[in-house]
């Protein structure tokens, strides 16, 4: 079971996602019913470590396995999601992934996978282009430049 639940307009969500870089680019994803960029990633189940969801979380989005290099944020967002208009209150913790065995590349710039019946469409975005696309979470606009050495706490409203 997710540890996510809902009351009333409100919904809380604890996730995971993966930073992937590689030559100053991010890897982004969309689908059909979000107009906008995210990363991969997912929420956590119940006797579940932020580890080992994103682990698992990586392998069911792009069908590949990806280690963890590092945590990266640790992030408290409050927004209001664009498709379902609920107010979230979530929890994400931000991990780099290391690609170096995983043949992600061999993929090229964009690329779809097939999860459920429902595609997802890949694309490595270059840092300077987060700017200007639709893409969430947007704190990511500015501190990709910085990718911190060491894990850190931060907090977004919008």
């Amino acid at each position: 079971m997710d540890i996510s639940f809902k009351v009333d307009n409100e919904k809380f969500n604890y996730r995971v996602c993966a930073i992937i870089v590689f030559n100053k680019k991010i890897l982004a994803m969309h689908d059909e019913r979000s107009p906008y960029y995210y990363l991969p990633g997912g929420r956590v189940k119940m006797e579940e470590t932020a580890e080992q969801a994103i682990i698992r979380e990586i392998k069911e989005e792009l069908n590949i396995p990806l280690k963890i290099s590092r945590p990266l944020w640790l992030v408290q967002s409050f927004f209001k999601e664009d498709v379902n208009k609920l107010d979230y209150h979530e929890l994400c913790l931000y991990f780099l992934m290391d690609i170096s065995e995983s043949g992600i590349l061999l993929k090229g710039d964009k690329f779809a996978v097939l999860e459920g019946k429902d595609p997802l469409t890949f694309e490595w975005l270059e840092f300077a282009r987060l700017k200007e696309e639709y893409f969430y979470p947007k704190f990511l606009k500015e501190d990709i430049f910085h990718l911190p050495e060491h894990f850190t706490i931060r907090t977004e409203i919008e």
